[in-house]
């Protein structure tokens, strides 16, 4: 049984371009559909957190409109009750990750507080990159690759096909006009290939070792992409 690395946002809010903090943490699907998927598969998770704190989450994954209606959002609910392993995580600073198989970041307006600058988590992705360990990251969660730099300051990942949350689905959100930033726009300039499918319809992107989802929607059938990889 191989063990599988989820890095995980430690913020609890999201600070918008007028000061207002914005309360978020990890998105509730994106964190539980690949769980399910790589439990189901017979691999071990670990959580790793900015600090070894208890992630927060957003409470809006969880609502019923979020999740197709009351029955998903209980659904819902009730596997984020299973994944004890958001309960004790590690310390991020502390992982070596020789120890995985494969690393994944869920998403949530999070990492768009934390993991963007994250030293730590920029060396775990720059070392996995330079293995060649399988790497999935979705929705906002690309964020986190802005910190991936090497010494000279470029970054890592730059002319890597992939995609993220996408400037068109931030406005539908509601919140594109009140961010300091958009992550498409620092996506693309820090030279990736961004690639953008329909709004909320799931979208994924591999290439090489990096596996990229769009949106909530595409969790699981990124998971599933991963799990082609480890397999």
């Amino acid at each position: 049984m191989s063990k599988i690395l989820f890095v995980v946002t430690g913020a609890d809010h999201w600070t918008l371009a007028d000061g207002t903090e914005h309360p978020t943490g990890f998105w509730a699907e994106e964190a539980v559909a690949p769980y399910e998927a790589f439990k189901a598969a017979g691999h071990e998770i670990v959580v790793a957190t900015p600090g070894g704190v208890v992630p927060t989450v957003d409470q809006g994954s969880l609502a019923p409109e979020a999740n197709g209606g009351q029955e998903g959002a209980d659904r819902v609910a009730a596997s984020l009750a299973a994944f004890t392993e958001l309960r004790r995580p590690v310390e991020l600073a502390d992982v070596d990750l020789a120890d995985y198989a494969a690393v994944f970041y869920p998403g949530g307006h999070g990492p768009m507080e934390d993991l963007a600058a994250d030293p730590e988590s920029g060396a775990l992705l720059v070392a996995a990159l330079e293995a060649g360990t399988p790497l999935g990251v979705v929705c906002h969660a690309p964020a986190a690759l802005l910190a991936a730099v090497k010494g000279d300051g470029s970054n890592v990942f730059a002319g890597y096909r992939m995609t993220g949350f996408t400037n068109a689905e931030e406005r539908q959100a509601g919140l594109a006009e009140r961010a300091k930033w958009l992550l498409q726009d620092r996506l693309v300039e820090m030279g990736a290939d961004f690639q953008e499918g329909a709004p909320w319809a799931p979208y994924v992107v591999a290439d090489r070792s990096l596996v990229t989802g769009q949106n909530p929607a595409s969790s699981a059938p990124l998971a599933a992409e991963l799990l082609k990889k480890l397999a």
